[in-house]
C-alpha cells in the first residue's frame, strides 16, 4: 500500500505542478460548492500567486515521493497521512474564503502532526505536542484576524477584502495585520515562533521533513504575502520595518544555532529558520519600499523573496533527502559518528554537496541568485529620504552578509565532518549507498537547483509576472545578452549562464592542457596524506564540536555555553590520564527568556486554578448556573 500511495502522490504532484504553472501564466479559474460546507461553502480560486505555490508544492512533492518509495518502502504507517498532507497543502493557496482556508489549513496541520508522531517514542511525542500547541495558537490568531476582517468588510470572501479593506480605519487594518502575521509566522517558523521547527523536523521521517521544510513552512510565507499585499492593501512603513528586523534576527539566529548543532537533521531545521529570515528580509523591504512610493524597488524585493522561496524548496528538500539517506545507511544523525561516507555513498555525497553549495549561495547554483537579488534591492535603500528606515535597511544588509558567511562555515562543517576523512564509528564504516528510488529523487532535486541557477533569467521573468499582480509597477529588471539580469538600469548585472560557462571552462582547462601536452594520466591508489604521521586514525580528525568551538567563543553572548570537563586519572597518579570527556552545550536564549518563564507562569496559574476543581457536584452545578445567568444578562 505504501508504494502505491507514494506513486499516486507523485502523479498528483505532477498534475498540480502543471496546473500551477498554467495559473502562473494567467490561466485563472474559480469553483465553488455552496452546499458542501457551511459559512460560504467550499470556494477555490486560481490566480498567479496561487499558481506559484500550487506549482511549488506539486513540483517538490514529485522527487520527494519518488524518494519515499525507496525510503519508506512498503510501510503502511503514515502513507495515507502523507497523501492527505500533500493534498491539503495544494488546497491552501486555492482557498478563497474563510471556511475553505480554515479546513485546508487544519487538515494540513493535523496530517503533518500524525506524520511527526508516527514513531511513537518520547522525542516524537514531545515534538508533536510542541508542534500542536504552536500550530493551533497560530490558527487561533489567523481565525481572529480573518473573522475581524470579515466582520468589518461584511464578507467572508478574500477577493472582496482586497476591495473593501483599504477603506477601513488604519488602526483596524493594523490589528488584523498583526494577528495574521503572528499566525502565518508561526507556521513559517520565524523567530521567536520557531520552537516547534527544530523538534518536529528531526522527529518526522526524512521524506516528510523534506516537504515540511521545503514547502509547508512556505505556506506561512504565502499567507503573509497574500495578507500584506492583497487582502489589506498598502500598509504603513512599520509593517515592513517589523518584517525586516524579524527577518534579520531569524537569519542570523537560525544560522548560529545550525552552526553549533551536531544532529544533521536538526542542523537543517535551524537552517530553514535562517532561510525564512532571508525571505522575510525581502518581504519587509518590499513593504517598506511600497509604503514610501518606491514601487519599482518594492517589485524587485518581492521578486527576490519569491525566488528564494522557490530556491529554498529545491535545495532544502534535497538536503533533507540526503540526510535521510545517511540515516537510512548508518542509523544515526549524529555528525560525530559519521565520516568517510564520500567513498561509501558517492551518490548521496554528491547530492548533499550540491545542496550545500546551493544553500551557501555559491554560483552558479540557485541560492546565489536570489540572495544576490535581495542584496541589490536592499542596497538601493539610499534612494529613500527616510534616515530611520535607512538605518533599518543597514541592519538588514549587515545581517544578510553575516548570514551568508556563517552559512558557508555551517555547511563546510556538515559536509566535511559528515562525508570526508575516516569513519568515526562502525555504522559509518559499514554504510551503503541508498536504493535507486532514493537516488532518483535526490538527482531530480539536484537538477532543479542547477536549472534554477543557470536559468535565472527565465525564473525571474516568471516570478516577476506573479509579483507585478501584487505590486503594479514597471519592472526594474531587464534581460540582456547572455540572459543577463540587469537591475535598475545599470545598478548591477549578472549572467549565471556566463558564470557557469566560465567555471566549467576553468575546470576543463587543465584537462585540455594535459591532453594537448600528450600527458597520459595514470591512476595510483594510496592512503590519504597523514601530515607526516605513520598512522592516521579517526581520533585525530576534527569533530563537529571542535569545528564550531571558535564560533561558540566569539558569539558566547548569544550561545551562553556551559563548559563541562570530566577527567579520569590513574589511581596511582593524577599525571596518568585515562579518559577526558569534554562538552560545551549551548543554551537557547529565546527559551530561557521567553518560553521557559511563560511555561512556569502558566503552570503556576494552572496550579491555582486547580483549586476550583474541588470534586463537588454541587459546586459544578453552581458554576453552570452562574454562567447561564451571565449569558442571560449579556443577551
Amino acid at each position: 500500500m505504501g508504494v502505491a500511495v507514494y506513486v499516486v502522490t507523485a502523479v498528483l504532484g505532477t498534475a498540480a505542478a502543471v496546473a500551477g504553472m498554467a495559473g502562473m501564466l494567467g490561466h485563472g479559474w474559480h469553483a465553488s460548492l455552496a452546499w458542501l460546507v457551511p459559512l460560504g461553502g467550499l470556494a477555490l480560486e486560481m490566480d498567479r500567486l496561487a499558481g506559484l505555490f500550487v506549482a511549488l508544492v506539486g513540483a517538490t512533492s514529485v522527487p520527494v515521493s519518488v524518494y519515499a518509495v525507496g525510503y519508506a518502502g512498503r510501510e503502511r504507517r503514515g502513507a495515507l497521512a502523507y497523501l492527505v498532507f500533500v493534498g491539503a497543502m495544494l488546497l491552501v493557496p486555492l482557498a478563497s474564503n474563510i471556511m475553505t482556508f480554515a479546513i485546508a489549513w487544519e487538515l494540513m496541520s493535523l496530517a503533518s502532526y500524525v506524520l511527526v508522531v508516527q514513531r511513537r517514542d518520547g522525542a516524537s511525542a514531545h515534538a508533536g505536542w510542541v508542534y500542536a500547541i504552536m500550530t493551533h495558537a497560530g490558527l487561533g490568531c489567523l481565525l481572529a484576524g480573518m473573522l475581524l476582517l470579515g466582520g468589518w468588510t461584511g464578507s467572508a470572501r478574500f477577493a472582496e477584502w482586497a476591495l473593501a479593506a483599504p477603506g477601513l480605519d488604519p488602526t483596524a487594518r493594523s490589528i488584523v495585520w498583526v494577528l495574521l502575521a503572528v499566525g502565518f509566522l508561526a507556521k513559517a517558523g520565524a523567530m521567536p515562533l520557531h520552537v516547534w521547527l527544530p523538534l518536529a523536523h528531526p522527529a518526522a521521517p526524512s521524506h516528510v521533513s523534506a516537504l515540511m521544510s521545503g514547502v509547508m513552512i512556505k505556506l506561512g510565507v504565502y499567507g503573509l504575502v497574500r495578507a500584506s499585499f492583497g487582502w489589506l492593501g498598502p500598509g504603513p512603513t512599520w509593517w515592513g520595518t517589523v518584517l525586516l528586523l524579524l527577518g534579520a534576527a531569524a537569519a542570523v539566529g537560525g544560522v548560529l544555532y545550525a552552526l553549533t548543532d551536531r544532529d544533521l537533521k536538526r542542523l537543517l531545521a535551524y537552517s530553514s529558520i535562517e532561510n525564512i529570515g532571508i525571505i522575510l528580509i525581502g518581504l519587509g523591504a518590499a513593504l517598506a519600499f511600497r509604503s514610501t512610493a518606491a514601487e519599482a524597488l518594492a517589485l524587485l524585493s518581492l521578486t527576490a523573496a519569491l525566488y528564494h522561496v522557490v530556491n529554498h524548496a529545491a535545495f532544502k528538500s534535497l538536503l533533507f533527502m540526503a540526510a535521510g539517506s545517511v540515516l537510512h545507511a548508518t542509523g544515526t544523525r549524529d555528525l560525530e559518528a559519521l565520516g568517510g561516507l564520500v567513498k561509501r555513498m558517492p551518490w548521496t555525497a554528491a547530492a548533499f554537496f550540491t545542496g550545500a553549495a546551493a544553500i551557501a549561495a555559491l554560483p552558479p547554483l540557485n541560492g546565489f541568485v536570489s540572495e544576490w537579488l535581495t542584496f541589490q534591492a536592499l542596497l538601493q535603500n539610499v534612494r529613500l529620504p527616510v534616515p530611520g528606515l535607512n538605518l533599518v535597511f543597514t541592519v538588514a544588509i549587515a545581517a544578510l552578509a553575516l548570514t551568508g558567511g556563517l552559512a558557508v562555515a555551517c555547511f563546510v562543517k556538515a559536509y566535511g565532518v559528515g562525508f570526508l576523512a575516516l569513519p568515526r564509528s562502525e555504522a559509518a564504516a559499514a554504510a551503503h549507498e541508498a536504493p535507486v528510488p532514493m537516488r532518483a529523487g535526490m538527482a531530480l532535486a539536484a537538477l532543479a537547483c542547477l536549472a534554477l541557477g543557470v536559468g535565472a533569467a527565465t525564473a525571474v521573468e516568471r516570478l516577476g509576472a506573479v509579483a507585478v499582480t501584487l505590486v503594479p509597477a514597471a519592472s526594474p529588471i531587464a534581460i540582456g545578452p547572455w540572459r543577463t539580469l540587469e537591475v535598475s538600469e545599470g545598478f548591477a548585472s549578472l549572467s549565471t549562464a556566463a558564470v557557469a560557462i566560465a567555471l566549467a571552462g576553468a575546470l576543463a582547462l587543465p584537462l585540455v592542457a594535459l591532453a594537448l601536452a600528450g600527458a597520459r594520466p595514470r591512476v595510483r591508489r594510496y592512503e590519504t596524506w597523514g601530515c607526516g604521521r605513520l598512522l592516521q586514525t579517526a581520533r585525530m580528525e576534527y569533530t563537529a564540536t571542535a569545528f564550531a568551538n571558535p564560533f561558540t567563543r566569539i558569539f558566547d553572548f548569544f550561545y551562553r555555553p556551559v563548559k563541562r570537563l570530566d577527567i579520569d586519572t590513574h589511581p596511582e597518579s593524577r599525571f596518568f590520564v585515562q579518559r577526558i570527556a569534554y562538552d560545551n552545550p549551548t543554551r537557547f536564549v529565546i527559551d530561557d527568556w521567553l518560553y521557559r518563564p511563560a511555561g512556569l507562569a502558566l503552570r503556576a496559574l494552572a496550579h491555582r486554578a486547580a483549586a476550583i476543581q474541588s470534586g463537588s457536584p454541587n459546586l459544578y452545578l453552581a458554576y453552570v448556573l452562574a454562567v447561564l445567568l451571565l449569558l442571560l444578562v449579556l443577551a
